[in-house]
């Protein structure tokens, strides 16, 4: 649920208490120990961190207005969540969250970036913390070019795959070839 908060308090305040207590906990941790060079605000209707365009002109590739963003936390329907934006994409930092969290003995609801919990009990906020140390911005920004870099180079081979090479025959439309094609002509 995307919110109409224009501010990290504003977003809180609007929270029933028993989740906006949760948020505040987990808030507190990533503030404790995220790199100074991120910045909080809100972004895609959630409280947010994100690389400034101050630091990182380029912004997010998806929408260069916006500042690459890095992690967010948001009050859901059904659960909230912790987005974690240093994982996804980046096999090395995933596999070392995901077997801290499993020394835990606390369960992991997981997807690619997004980490659901009901109470802030739920969560390895150890982990958590520790994931904010192991990613300052400046790595941050390195893994995410190098990640674009090689979803560009992915992209261009799928794409010359698709290209006619020379002496390669091209096959042509079905409905053009095959006898049922052919009688109705």
């Amino acid at each position: 649920m995307q919110s109409k908060a224009k501010t990290v308090k504003e977003y809180l305040a609007s929270l029933p208490a028993d989740r906006r207590e949760a948020l505040q906990a987990l808030r507190a941790v990533i503030l404790k120990h995220i790199d100074p060079v991120y910045q909080e605000g809100m972004g895609y209707g959630m409280p947010g961190w994100s690389v400034p365009h101050s630091v990182y002109p380029p912004g997010y590739h998806c929408d260069p207005k916006q500042p690459l963003p890095y992690a967010g936390m948001a009050s859901q329907k059904n659960h909230m969540s912790l987005y974690l934006m240093c994982i996804y994409g980046h096999s090395g930092q995933d596999k070392w969250f995901r077997a801290a969290w499993k020394k835990t003995g606390k369960k992991l609801d997981m997807g690619k970036s997004c980490i659901r919990f009901k109470r802030v009990e739920d969560l390895a906020l150890d982990v958590i913390a520790e994931a904010f140390k192991r990613t300052p911005a400046h790595e941050y920004i390195a893994m995410y070019e190098k990640s674009l870099s090689s979803t560009n180079k992915a992209a261009a081979k799928r794409a010359a795959g698709r290209n006619q090479g020379p002496g390669r025959k091209r096959r042509a439309s079905p409905s053009k070839t095959t006898p049922r094609a052919r009688a109705r002509k």
